[in-house]
């Protein structure tokens, strides 16, 4: 009898064991695949920042692989669609999506990344120049993802944008089951939209309320560029804390059907 139940535990336990090897397998060749890309010797000058701002983390925390499309709205400089540009290979793609009026308080960020953009090796990015409350994407996307910016859509310079406008065009960019992944700077618990044009920085709880009534599911957070030290109080370019606000990650996922 022992031998029986003994032999039938075995059995249940070891699916459970080859799934988790299998998991494991995959964590680690996702681990890989992301350190071979942000090694890319066209990366050199990035790198120096990738430790900061938790680069593999966020990447894999996004889980884009290679021929993966992603939206990187209001992309900056271009550090992360550099990055987003090495993962997805030659067989994926990256919208590179500047809002018009971004552009004119930030000029030659666009520019810049279309000079990028030209050279063979980052041919799988698309430069996009589109008015703020019109967010369009060529084709289905596995990925939207914005860093520092999803608080400056309701601000004035920017045209006051609804963020449901912003949510749910969106959610029309992405495939089913794809991923909304917001980083930003955290704001004081209660405060919603205050400090959005002031301190540039919003609450996490208003970004979550506001991106699950489009539609999406909220699907984790990651804490890597947390800092308890952070006030909250101070405007992110306030020298004493520029470069180590306390800063948020949200990922949504839009239902598969």
């Amino acid at each position: 009898m022992r031998l029986a139940l003994l032999t039938a535990l075995t059995a249940l336990a070891l699916p459970v064991a080859a799934g988790a090897q299998a998991s494991h397998e995959a964590t680690s060749s996702a681990s890989s695949m992301i350190a071979t890309a942000l090694s890319d010797p066209a990366r050199q000058a990035d790198a120096a920042n990738d430790a900061r701002r938790k680069a593999a983390d966020v990447i894999a925390f996004s889980e884009i692989k290679p021929g993966s499309r992603v939206l990187d709205l209001i992309p900056g400089g271009g550090y992360f669609s550099r990055a987003f540009s090495a993962v997805v290979g030659p067989k994926g793609y990256v919208y590179a999506v500047f809002p018009e009026a971004y552009e004119k308080v930030e000029p030659g960020f666009a520019d810049k990344l279309r000079e990028v953009a030209k050279q063979p090796h980052y041919g799988n990015i698309e430069v996009l120049l589109q008015p703020a409350n019109q967010l369009t994407v060529p084709a289905p996307v596995d990925l939207v993802f914005t860093s520092q910016n999803y608080h400056d859509y309701p601000d004035k310079f920017m045209g006051n944008v609804d963020p449901a406008v912003l949510n749910k065009q969106v959610f029309d960019a992405l495939r089913p089951g794809g991923l909304f992944v917001i980083v930003d700077h955290a704001a004081e618990t209660g405060s919603g939209m205050r400090d959005t044009d002031t301190l540039h920085r919003i609450d996490p709880a208003i970004v979550k309320k506001q991106v699950e009534a489009a539609g999406f599911v909220f699907d984790g957070e990651l804490n890597v560029l947390r800092n308890p030290a952070d006030t909250h109080t101070k405007k992110v370019f306030d020298k004493s804390i520029r470069g180590q606000t306390d800063q948020f990650i949200y990922r949504f996922r839009k239902p598969a059907a």
